[in-house]
């Protein structure tokens, strides 16, 4: 089956899909540094790196293109709406992120779309953005005479076996169908566990970067062995890893670092440190869940992304594992680059279910048509 991913990213969701035996036909990503990285694994993808506004039509797009759309409309446009939506939702210029997606569904005319996006969008302007959201994709008039059920779910990370408390709103839409998306989500999960049997298991810190040796100079180490099994899923062939490079902190900030435990952050600290985030300074501890991987992991006032046992924040390589990103998995560009694309991602392992699940709902449809 074909996918389109729109606002892809490195590839985070792509790469679910991928694994489920998908074709990527297309992939746009507009920061050039991002896209770089999308391409460089995942090299006979074809990666359109322009501004969605500019592709966002039949010209480009084409009804039939792709079995399911995915993607997650960066929420910029969402959060700046106002607490009026003028001319509608779609006419509102601030939401125009959104607007292309649906643009490129109305072109394509999936069998399903896949949209990610931030918990917080149900609860967006008291709701209104989330419940026009629902109601455009339901109009025939503005879909060509199709229509789409959609099937909001909020999922959990650590549900999905990634040592990580993210929470994210997923919007699963059918074309002209209804579905039974909780006994299919069910299923799915069942269909995984045949295959992984602990993939749903929960996991620590520890699980995930406890045999990563110390980050070196360039960010090059020696493949270390896996020790378990969320380690050995992530594992592979290669001799070494990449990415795998620490910040230079400031004296100042290894100091403070130094003097917090795990678990404790900014407030053990003997000084007066003003900070917007309630995490800042925050120790990850071995036997936990990390909070939400956000793009400032590299930075000790950014959240509690201290390193479990040293007074540093986490690698690269150690957010992607956190993440679930594999271990041969390579983020290009500079560290503001790479931590944007970590930061930003969808969990593979979240993928991986969402695309088995979404072939469970097309091939449920075609036995229907049949």
């Amino acid at each position: 089956m074909k996918v389109i991913d729109l606002f892809a990213g490195c590839g985070g969701l792509s790469l679910g899909f991928i694994n489920e035996g998908y074709q990527i036909v297309k992939a746009v990503e507009f920061d050039k540094s991002i896209a770089q990285t999308y391409k460089t694994n995942h090299p006979n993808i074809e990666v359109i790196v322009d501004d969605i506004k500019n592709v966002d039509h039949g010209e480009v797009f084409k009804e039939n293109d792709a079995d399911v759309i995915i993607g997650g409309p960066p929420c910029q446009g969402f959060s700046m709406a106002g607490a009026r939506i003028r001319d509608g939702f779609m006419g509102d210029p601030r939401n125009f992120l959104f607007k292309h997606y649906f643009n490129v569904v109305k072109a394509v005319k999936p069998k399903v779309f896949v949209m990610e996006n931030v918990k917080g969008i149900t609860t967006m302007e008291n709701g209104k953005i989330f419940n026009e959201i629902l109601s455009i994709f339901s109009d025939p008039s503005l879909l060509d005479g199709s229509y789409y059920n959609l099937y909001p779910q909020i999922v959990r990370a650590i549900d999905f076996g990634v040592p990580q408390k993210r929470e994210r709103m997923i919007i699963i839409g059918v074309r002209n169908k209804e579905i039974d998306v909780k006994t299919l989500w069910d299923a799915t999960k069942e269909q995984i566990k045949k295959i992984y049997p602990d993939y749903f298991d929960r996991r620590t810190v520890r699980d995930a970067i406890g045999n990563l040796p110390s980050p070196s100079i360039t960010g090059v180490v020696s493949n270390p062995v896996a020790i378990t099994s969320y380690q050995s899923y992530l594992s592979c062939a290669a001799p070494e890893l990449q990415n795998h490079i620490k910040t230079n902190h400031s004296k100042v900030a290894i100091d403070r670092m130094a003097k917090i435990s795990n678990g404790e952050n900014f407030t053990s600290l003997d000084e007066n440190i003003k900070s917007v985030h309630s995490g800042s300074y925050g120790r990850l501890c071995w036997n936990e869940q990390a909070p939400t991987i956000t793009t400032r992991f590299d930075t000790p006032a950014g959240g509690r992304f201290i390193h479990p046992s040293e007074d540093r924040t986490l690698t690269p390589r150690e957010a992607a594992r956190i993440q679930s990103f594999p271990d041969d998995f390579v983020f290009t560009g500079n560290k503001t680059s790479v931590c944007k694309q970590i930061g930003n991602a969808v969990p593979p392992k979240i993928s991986y279910f969402l695309a088995k699940l979404v072939r469970n709902i097309i091939e449920m449809e075609d036995s229907i048509n049949e």
